[in-house]
């Protein structure tokens, strides 16, 4: 399920496969349908849809930290945010909708102490 889910994980159609991940999972546990998976995720220690498409675009641009700038290497006046990532000015939707300008904004609203790590690639896969 996570072939490219940096590609697809914010489709239309992601809803859709959520739900069947989720009565897969209600399957294996023997849960009745109306139970909520939340525990059922944290049981089995399996990250929901969501989660992984979070997981996944954001060790993409680690990964590939070099192809964007932070705030501070743009502007030279010293802001709350020049850590966070410059997101590239886009008018087009659907560029805006890519993989790129997403993968920035999701960064970018991950908490200040996850975004710490992002130096450390294996300290960061692992919280």
């Amino acid at each position: 399920m996570s072939y490219r889910i940096i590609f697809w994980g914010n489709q239309p159609y992601s809803n859709k496969i959520f739900k069947i991940q989720e009565r897969v999972i209600r399957i294996i546990i023997y849960s009745r349908m109306r139970d909520s998976c939340r525990e059922l995720f944290k049981k089995l220690e399996i990250l929901p849809l969501y989660s992984q498409h979070i997981f996944s675009i954001s060790i993409f641009v680690i990964t590939k930290k070099r192809l964007v700038y932070t705030n501070n290497q743009i502007h030279s006046i010293h802001k709350r945010f020049k850590t966070n990532l410059h997101p590239p000015t886009a008018n087009l939707t659907k560029f805006q909708k890519g993989v790129q300008f997403s993968a920035i904004k999701i960064v970018n609203n991950l908490p200040d102490n996850i975004k710490d790590l992002a130096n450390e690639t294996v300290l960061f896969r692992n919280v």
